[in-house]
């Protein structure tokens, strides 16, 4: 494997020494090695985890995450660290309990989805309609789901990059206003995951205070098998859902931000990016405790060196991603007059597989720059992928319409919506050496970014470019 990897990086020296100094790369490979040989920032997802656990957005474990993530920051010692607020509306959960009344009697695993409202006292009692998924949901006609309950029973695909994801949560997100405009009572949807184990997989409704949603929850996979298997008898099923959740005022929490300030443009920024809350199940290990890690162990290594980058590098933890990605639309708020700031954002919110694979939507110019970047992540076994379609994160998706540039580190998801929104997202299923290696690939992107010898091009047209080429 050594010879292979040194092979690698002797063919890729002429592209990278085109563009970066000698000594620029130098440094990008001891950042490398250094972080392959630490744990990935696992020890700051240990703490996080153990000391704070579930952190669902504006819960009082959210308020704890900000301070302690604050501490964290300032005790790793980045040049500056605060806070910006971002507001939004909460939900909690007290319980929900789905059961098959007939033809026979049988408690299934469920959670309610997030933004669910309560059922009435005493719950709902009603025949059930199954639906292969939101297009049937969308197409069946009212009076087949009037007054019952809908079961939409699309199953997610597993994949590496998590590609079976967007077609099945469609039914978590917008199944509910669907079917409340077609006078159904309640919704119970397959868990949007991959596990065939059996526990459910939470996970947010689409929020919209305008919009009528009915409660709304998901079942494991196993009882998902087993309602279909009941349906597919002929007789009539009744199921009875009691959900007790809601609603609450709107709250305040805040991104926490860390910056190495640059040495020669302190005002041009590369973003890393991870967000600190989680569902209120499991301890939010993988999503996104790992990502917390990830990018601090990174940013870590680089305030190791003897010398600070030339731009900044800014570490921000985002709040609310789980219920609406309300800390990255504050922080895309805040920037829309000086997006050409931010030369480059990537976050970490896919759990702790290793990175396979790097895409990146940047200006021409700076694309040599990009393909220099990936010649030094080349010996992590990561590929180069495609060009203009990358995003870099869930949470830099509010800023994508000013025309942020982005890269994608693509982690290898495969086992990843085993874990997802569920009871089972713990400590026990991370890697440090696979964190070790995201660590490592975050070090020296973030590091070569912010010595480019050109900006990467944020800005309307970035965006127009990026628009055109789709």
């Amino acid at each position: 494997m050594k010879v292979v990897c040194l092979s690698l990086l002797c063919l890729a020296l002429p592209v990278a020494a085109d563009v970066f100094t000698d000594a620029e790369l130098a440094t990008a490979r001891e950042l490398r090695e250094r972080a392959l040989d630490g744990s990935g920032g696992f020890d700051i997802t240990e703490d996080l985890t153990t000391r704070i656990g579930p952190r669902l957005a504006g819960s009082p474990a959210d308020a704890k995450a900000v301070a302690w993530a604050e501490a964290m920051l300032k005790a790793s010692g980045f040049d500056r660290v605060w806070l910006e607020p971002a507001m939004f509306p909460t939900w909690s959960r007290e319980f929900e309990r789905v059961a098959v009344k007939s033809p026979v009697e049988q408690a299934f695993e469920a959670l309610a989805l997030g933004y669910s409202p309560a059922t009435p006292e005493g719950g709902i009692e009603a025949e059930v309609v199954m639906l292969d998924d939101m297009e049937a949901l969308e197409t069946v006609a009212d009076d087949q789901v009037d007054g019952k309950i809908v079961f939409i029973r699309n199953r997610m695909e597993r994949a590496r990059d998590g590609s079976g994801y967007g077609p099945a949560v469609q039914a978590r997100a917008r199944g509910a206003i669907v079917a409340a405009e077609k006078g159904a009572l309640a919704v119970l949807i397959r868990s949007i995951g991959t596990s065939t184990n059996r526990f459910a997989h939470t996970g947010g409704m689409r929020f919209d205070t305008g919009v009528r949603r009915l409660p709304a929850a998901a079942i494991s996979n196993p009882d998902a098998d087993q309602l279909e298997r009941l349906m597919e008898l002929g007789e009539p099923v009744v199921v009875a859902m009691e959900i007790d959740a809601q609603i609450n005022e709107t709250y305040t929490s805040h991104n926490v931000i860390g910056e190495i300030t640059g040495a020669v443009n302190p005002e041009k920024i590369v973003a890393l990016g991870a967000h600190l809350d989680s569902w209120d199940v499991g301890t939010g290990a993988l999503d996104d405790g790992a990502g917390v890690g990830i990018i601090v162990e990174a940013a870590r290594r680089i305030m190791a060196l003897d010398q600070r980058p030339d731009r900044s590098i800014q570490v921000i933890l985002f709040a609310a991603e789980e219920t609406g990605l309300w800390g990255g639309r504050a922080w895309a708020q805040a920037r829309r007059d000086e997006i050409g700031n931010y030369q480059l954002a990537a976050e970490s919110d896919f759990g702790a597989g290793r990175i396979y694979a790097l895409s990146a939507k940047v200006s021409d110019p700076a694309w040599p720059v990009i393909e220099a970047i990936h010649a030094e992540l080349e010996p992590l076994g990561i590929e180069m992928a495609g060009r203009r379609d990358a995003s870099g994160g869930p949470d830099f998706i509010p800023a994508r319409p000013l025309g942020l540039a982005a890269v994608d580190l693509h982690q290898d998801g495969t086992t990843y919506f085993d874990y997802h929104h569920t009871e089972n997202d713990t400590l026990d299923k991370i890697d440090p050496d696979d964190m070790a290696q995201n660590a490592a690939a975050y070090a020296v992107l973030a590091w070569l970014a912010a010595q480019s010898p050109v900006d990467f091009g944020s800005g309307p047209e970035l965006l127009e470019a990026s628009q055109g080429s789709e």
